[in-house]
């Protein structure tokens, strides 16, 4: 059974390799290949040793090379095959090749692999069983053998080890990092979400306001005009104008509200409509209200996060539910695209600019999109002028880090 890594792929998420991301198998096979050319090199350069360096020698070189290629999927069985492999090349008294070489890649694959005790423990067992020997030989000066050899083959055990942990380490870092950032848009996309979800509620108590107070006014001028009936033609005829003005307005409030409020009874049909590819839905329900909407968007929703894509929604359906409601205008120009990374939307009318537009048009909707696009990393402006309409203006980051 393979040994599987508890070590985070280092690819990119959501499957594929980036362009000029090279194989792991590639990388193991460089790495078998070097490792089994310095073996054979040291095999064929060295001196000492019972046995003439022959295949069975080079297989050895090969061997170890090969167990580069398990590295990834059986760290443990690559370590251990290493040590035995040591051992066995040492007792059948060819050469010396030196004892870190060969289990150089076998350590740094295991601490990369998170073996940390098997690497160190294989590395002590591998280093005391060679020196218990050498020195029993007796062949070498002891203090060569327990300063120069002991010190080079720490450093090179303790290099292996330290690197294998160091790219562990990288990648645990990399796949935390990547959790973070899903863990931060799903809660920006719920935060977005709950304050979508007020404001529609916001809007639902506002328009049962509006429509209550124009049936007041429609039920206080019929009983006017009835009253008024075979006495004062002209009263009665002002009584039917002011009923006729009062309906139509809140009509043509009903019908550029309705779209919105219908989408809060169905999750799914709210994330269909949260988004740029509903914009015409807006601009449909503004043009049944008189107002003449032109639209230059050249952002898809593709090219969006998904929070991102619904925020530029609702500053749009927001800009226009106001140029509807309060701005007296006769025309409406919406502009939205991606310039160096971040998204600009642009909401401009030619109806009132003066102050009281201002505040008409600044109340708790616009504040309330403000806020859910600076969470966002972005920034709302707002900018009016008398006689020059009302502009509203967002900067949002395309996609979230």
């Amino acid at each position: 059974m393979a040994e599987r890594s508890s070590v985070p792929s280092a690819g990119p998420v959501g499957g594929g390799r980036r362009a000029g991301h090279v194989a792991p198998w590639v990388v193991d096979a460089l790495l078998g290949a070097a490792v089994a050319l310095a073996l054979a090199l040291l095999i064929a350069t060295g001196s000492g040793g019972a046995k003439q360096p022959d295949a069975v020698a080079y297989l050895f070189a090969a061997g170890f090379g090969a167990l580069m290629l398990l590295r990834r999927r059986m760290p443990r069985t690559v370590l251990v095959l290493s040590v035995l492999g040591v051992f066995a090349y040492y007792t059948l008294d060819y050469s010396p090749i030196g004892v870190a070489v060969p289990m150089l890649g076998a350590l740094f694959s295991a601490a990369e692999a998170g073996l940390m005790l098997w690497s160190t423990g294989s590395a002590f067992v591998v280093f005391a069983v060679s020196m218990f020997y050498r020195v029993y030989d007796g062949g070498e000066a002891i203090g060569h053998l327990l300063g120069y050899e002991s010190v080079s083959n720490i450093a090179l055990f303790a290099a292996a080890i330290a690197l294998g942990y160091s790219v562990r380490a990288r990648r645990l870092r990399a796949a935390q990092q990547v959790e973070i950032a899903r863990l931060t848009e799903a809660q920006i996309a719920r935060e977005a979400e709950l304050r979508m979800q007020s404001e529609r509620e916001r809007l639902s108590r506002e328009l049962h306001d509006t429509l209550g107070h124009t049936m007041s006014v429609i039920s206080l001028q019929a009983g006017v005009g009835a009253e008024a009936v075979g006495h004062d033609d002209r009263t009665v005829s002002d009584a039917l104008d002011r009923i006729r003005t009062a309906s139509t307005r809140s009509l043509q409030e009903l019908r550029s509200m309705v779209r919105i409020l219908r989408s809060a009874s169905d999750r799914d049909e709210t994330r269909s409509i949260l988004s740029l590819s509903a914009v015409q839905e807006l601009v449909d329900a503004a043009e049944g209200a008189g107002i003449e909407v032109t639209t230059d968007i050249t952002a898809t929703p593709s090219e969006l996060s998904a929070p991102v894509d619904a925020a530029a929604y609702r500053v749009i359906q927001e800009s226009i539910t106001n140029v509807v409601r309060h701005a007296d205008a006769t025309r409406a120009q919406v502009h939205v695209g991606i310039h160096d990374g971040r998204l600009h939307i642009s909401v401009t009318d030619n109806g009132r600019g003066s102050a009281a537009g201002v505040d008409a048009r600044g109340g708790y909707g616009m504040a309330g999109m403000s806020e859910r696009v600076r969470l966002l990393g972005g920034s709302l402006t707002t900018r009016s002028s008398a006689g020059a309409g009302f502009t509203v203006e967002a900067t949002i980051p395309a996609r979230l880090p």
